[in-house]
């Protein structure tokens, strides 16, 4: 005897989603990081996109005298300043955003089409900035350490020695280490193996791993190759003769210090074009600001025994 098919009896769930509006989300981009390098220099505009850096000739020849209560001469001295002062010139991350005006009329409801081709991008381009802040071969900081301020460490894994040793370095009020958050994994593995586990800090909401008080502050920008990377640690702000981040003012469009849209036109195919730019440097006031540790080996475990 054949089974009849069971009877629907009730609306179903393909036919009822036609009836209904789906809860959406803005675009979401897995490339996007917190950026706390940006965050944490401090910024300082130029004019003309140029930046002069004066120094100190020969600091050693300033002399000056704690004199006892008698009449001796007083050293005369004055402080030279070098000559040929490093200039920095702005760089600019640019790119240009296309999108069809059908797309952008039809197609922005509830997310405006425009509005979010151009923030996706813009998140874009600040990591691109990151990035060239450490890494460019002009001004990134990786390339702007001097010899004396490089050290490597002991044993290939980032030990709580090796930061003292930094800090040693940058000890003129250090503001943070910048890695990447596979070298801090590594760090705090050697200081659970040592029993000092290194507290945390709270900054801008968020938890960090802090070493004698400096927070550890994670990039992904900081390159592993081969498992090997750098630590660097950072003095900020021209007071402190630190690190200055550079940026360029008053641009047309600005959207944010040193960033720009700018709407370019629509061309026969209906294609409208926005220019997205950037400018910015960055700059190392004195050559104690900025120290790095090299030769960090990220892939070193150990076997955690219960006493």
């Amino acid at each position: 005897m054949a089974i009849e098919p069971e009877r629907q009896t009730a609306l179903g769930d393909v036919a009822a989603r036609q009836l209904a509006n789906a809860t959406k989300t803005a675009p979401q981009m897995s490339r996007i990081t917190p950026r706390w390098l940006t965050h944490l220099l401090q910024w300082t505009p130029v004019e003309a996109g140029i930046y002069r850096l004066n120094r100190v000739k020969d600091e050693s020849k300033v002399t000056v005298d704690c004199s006892d209560r008698d009449e001796r001469d007083l050293p005369q001295t004055y402080v030279d300043y070098e000559e040929n002062a490093r200039e920095y010139m702005l760089s600019a991350v640019n790119t240009v955003v296309d999108i069809h005006t059908r797309v952008s009329d039809l197609y922005s409801v509830p997310y405006n089409q425009i509005t979010e081709q151009l923030r996706l991008t813009i998140e874009i381009v600040k990591e691109r900035q990151e990035s060239e802040l450490i890494n460019n071969r002009e001004y990134g900081l990786l390339h702007n350490v001097s010899e004396k301020q490089r050290i490597k460490t002991r044993a290939g894994a980032p030990t709580p020695d090796d930061l003292d040793d930094l800090i040693a370095r940058v000890w003129k009020e250090p503001g943070f280490f910048l890695a990447h958050p596979a070298a801090i994994a590594a760090f705090g593995r050697e200081c659970t193996r040592r029993g000092v586990p290194p507290p945390t800090v709270s900054l801008f909401g968020s938890q960090f791993l802090t070493w004698r008080g400096i927070p550890l502050v994670p990039s992904d920008k900081v390159s592993v190759e081969n498992n090997k990377t750098n630590i660097l640690l950072i003095r900020t702000g021209e007071r402190r003769q630190g690190v200055v981040g550079l940026y360029q003012p008053n641009l047309p469009g600005q959207q944010s210090p040193g960033l720009s849209v700018r709407f370019m036109g629509i061309n026969r195919k209906a294609i409208a074009s926005y220019l997205v730019s950037l400018y910015c440097s960055l700059a190392v006031l004195t050559e104690d600001a900025l120290g790095v540790l090299e030769g960090v080996s990220t892939d070193q475990y150990h076997e955690y025994k219960r006493v």
